[in-house]
């Protein structure tokens, strides 16, 4: 099976099914000299992990990280991030039903047509659970962005639920109030409305779909590709990776169809012009060009314009319901009655919101990797100098029953 790893130069590779042992990701390309503990990338996967609140599943997941390598004395050495995170309370007896009866809109048919097996329990590999292994990731990511010469800011917030939707809210209020409420909308009268509406379709034995709007701050301009490289197709493919998007789109999106031409085109000013956007949003020095707005979502021709990139991204409604359904078994080519009991989501947008924060982090490091914006080797970027702060010292003296020592030579001998 491909289609496992993702980035160019920061690079994570990912294992593990649902009802599994358990899960793990491999990051490469981390440079050396960030400070990186488990503690860190645990508080993200906090974020994630199921059985927060009543409006997520019960499945009891400490999610607890383990790092196995790329470490020594707190920082990174350069080498792979190995990381794992060991499952807990899989129960795959409930998913026995649908081995070859499959789940009405689930990857259980698909997943048998391609490879002639799969892991059924908890849906194997197809699971939402393997992104706990891309939030580990992307706290990576996160701790290397915080630690460089670069102010990145990263957030998202639940923006809908079914047909409830939050009014505009700023980057500031993103960061005050998302994680303030278990939905994870940063408009709190909103969110409200959104709790018990997920309430409500989780009584009825349903679900519904939403979305997460995000923001990055910091971005420095000049980033991406043109074509199959850009910033935006390659940011694109991280956001519709995660399971159960429907759409991503940033800017204006699809309103953009209904703008004329005229509209939608941003002038070119100068920072620190009055027009200019304010210096504490837009990556520029005095007297850069810079666009008088930004509907065109820190982007342009597939590159990043120093703007704040925007965007949203939208989620179906989760597939595990216990409404009864119909399904048919290949094996006996009966007619059956599915009942998809368990502990599932009721709505996805409330979890993903770290996913989608570890996705961008990722995204965003790589290509200031490969723009030269971050050192590949090393964060402070002094290739050849061996003396640093976060270098292990030589202990005082050899042990005395070691065989193999390296003793000071007396010079006067």
């Amino acid at each position: 099976m491909n289609g496992n790893e993702f980035g160019r130069l920061f690079r994570l590779s990912t294992y593990g099914e649902s009802h599994g042992p358990g899960m793990g990701v491999v990051v490469s390309g981390c440079p050396a000299g960030v400070e990186l503990d488990e503690e860190r990338i645990q508080r993200e996967l906090d974020r994630r992990k199921p059985g927060q609140s009543m409006i997520t599943t019960s499945r009891g997941e400490p999610d607890e990280v383990t790092i196995n390598s790329g470490l020594q004395d707190g920082y990174t050495t350069g080498t792979p991030v190995g990381m794992t995170i060991q499952n807990k309370d899989a129960r795959s007896g409930k998913y026995e039903p649908f081995v070859t009866a499959p789940r009405p809109s689930h990857g259980d048919y698909t997943y048998s047509a391609k490879f002639g097996t799969r892991n059924w329990g908890g849906g194997g590999r197809s699971s939402a659970r393997e992104t706990v292994n891309w939030v580990a990731a992307g706290a990576v990511a996160q701790a290397v962005l915080d630690q460089s010469e670069h102010g990145v800011e990263i957030k998202a917030h639940v923006n809908r639920i079914g047909d409830i939707e939050s009014p505009e809210v700023t980057f500031e209020e993103m960061l005050e109030h998302a994680e303030e409420n278990e939905v994870r909308c940063a408009h709190p009268e909103t969110a409200e409305e959104m709790r018990d509406a997920i309430d409500r379709y989780q009584k009825e034995g349903d679900s519904i779909g939403g979305s997460v709007e995000f923001e990055v701050r910091g971005v420095p301009r000049g980033l991406g590709a043109p074509r199959f490289d850009s910033f935006s197709s390659r940011l694109g493919q991280a956001m519709m990776s995660i399971p159960a998007t429907t759409a991503f789109e940033y800017g204006l999106g699809r309103e953009a169809a209904a703008w004329r031409g005229i509209d939608r085109n941003e002038d070119w000013t100068v920072a620190g012009a009055e027009d200019a956007p304010e210096e504490d949003v837009v990556v520029a020095e005095a007297g850069d060009p810079v666009p008088t707005g930004n509907d065109h979502g820190g982007l342009q021709g597939g590159i990043t314009t120093g703007e704040p990139i925007y965007g949203e991204v939208t989620w179906h409604a989760p597939t595990s319901i216990p409404k009864q359904q119909r399904t048919v078994d290949w094996e006996t080519g009966e007619t059956k009655e599915a009942q998809v009991v368990g502990r599932h989501d009721p709505s996805l947008p409330p979890r993903a919101v770290p996913v989608v924060e570890a996705m961008l982090a990722v995204t965003v490091l790589d290509f200031m990797l490969l723009g030269g914006r971050v050192h590949p080797d090393r964060l402070d970027g002094r290739s050849g100098e061996y003396e640093t702060d976060y270098h292990p010292s030589s202990p005082r003296s050899d042990p005395e029953e070691a065989a193999s020592s390296a003793r000071t030579v007396n010079q006067d001998d």
